[in-house]
């Protein structure tokens, strides 16, 4: 008698959508097309599931205990709220912390939380997994671009450090994460949608409720979309800038192949909303001998006349390979120096988490590097065949 093998694989049920990044507007589509609410109900349903979501924090819906409990079935059988996984959670000896975050299978960014930084303490949260820049001194441009993130995954960033840092309820007052700023891993401006609907869920006043004016967005000088940038999500502005002549710049952020400086200068002035309230911040890392001369302080100075800024001057935090140096400090504070006389803030950016990796310019995913743990159990092999 023969056997007839069936070698079709049962269907795989596709993971439930997560509701906890949705905006508004998609939050109260997502419940109508699933049918759980009617459409008439939606708006108040949506705002009701904002408040657990963003305000407290939960994971559940049976946490949700204004909402029925048929609902909350519903809910439950079509949606979810998990946390995306930490791979792994490191602290600096100052107090900083770094979470590997996995996404998805091979889809993995790290997220830093400061302390004492801005009005409390500041999240840098990646916007892509990688980065195409390629800007030398930094090592996540060492790192081919794998996607963008969506909105929930940078939302999700700020959850899980709000989470980490018991701030839920979302705290209007002594919080801990006072400030958001992207300057972790990618372009934010090459992902534009998905960061400024991010940013509305961040900032809404119902939910995690972190004022615009407290969120920062960092660029190597996407030109084109400064002008986005500010009209849809009103955040401040970051201009990773490093050089003040083209052919350094060139080499420092090959972007500027693209968009020169004479043409970036242009859009940051343009940027909306420029005053001396909401200033620009101009980052500029010390790289020995490269771009740290009192020349270059004067040419810097020149560059930025009538743009209302402040300078962050950033010592180069070293990771493997890299071909560059940190400048010396009485060549940095000379550097300040003759910014502050010209009138600029120049505030020297102490290096923290520097023996995480999890300094400025630092990030790099782990799905390109052995993970951790797997150094730490092939150590003693490595030990006693040396």
């Amino acid at each position: 008698m023969g056997v007839t093998l069936d070698l079709t694989r049962a269907a795989v049920r596709a993971k439930p959508p997560n509701l906890s990044g949705l905006t508004r507007k998609a939050l109260a589509e997502a419940l109508v097309t699933a049918e759980v609410v009617r459409p008439d109900k939606a708006r108040m349903r949506a705002g009701q599931l904002w408040r657990w979501i963003h305000h407290y924090g939960v994971t559940d819906f049976e946490r949700m205990t204004d909402v029925a409990k048929e609902t909350r079935a519903a809910l439950a059988e079509h949606f979810t709220l998990a946390r995306p996984e930490i791979v792994e959670r490191q602290v600096s000896r100052d107090g900083t912390r770094k979470w590997l975050i996995r996404m998805g299978a091979g889809i993995e960014v790290e997220t830093v939380y400061i302390p004492d930084v801005g009005r409390a303490g500041a999240l840098c949260v990646s916007s892509q997994v990688g980065c195409t820049l390629n800007c030398t001194f930094c090592h996540t441009g060492t790192q081919a671009l794998v996607r963008n993130l969506t909105a929930a995954e940078i939302v999700a960033q700020v959850q899980i450090a709000r989470d980490d840092l018991e701030e839920w309820p979302s705290p209007k007052a002594d919080r801990r994460l006072s400030n958001i700023v992207f300057m972790g891993m990618g372009e934010p401006l090459y992902n534009l949608d998905a960061v400024a609907d991010a940013i509305d869920v961040i900032a809404d006043n119902e939910g995690i409720a972190i004022s615009r004016r407290r969120i920062t967005v960092s660029t190597s000088g996407v030109v084109p979309e400064l002008q986005a940038l500010g009209e849809r999500t009103q955040a401040m502005l970051a201009i990773s800038l490093h050089a003040t002549n083209d052919p350094l710049r060139d080499v420092l952020a090959p972007l500027n192949r693209k968009y020169p400086i004479a043409e970036l200068m242009a859009g940051v002035r343009a940027y909306p909303g420029l005053s001396n309230a909401r200033r620009v911040t101009f980052e500029y890392v010390m790289l020995k001998g490269v771009n740290d001369s009192p020349a270059e302080a004067r040419a810097l100075v020149n560059l930025l006349k009538g743009i209302p800024a402040k300078i962050n001057l950033i010592p180069f935090n070293p990771w493997p390979g890299s071909d560059y140096a940190c400048s010396d400090w009485g060549t940095i504070e000379a550097f300040a120096a003759i910014l502050n006389r010209a009138g600029y803030a120049s505030p020297i950016r102490t290096p923290r988490g520097r023996d995480i990796l999890a300094a400025c310019g630092q990030l790099k995913s782990q799905s390109e590097k052995l993970r951790a743990s797997a150094r730490r159990l092939l150590a003693p092999t490595e030990d006693a065949t040396s």
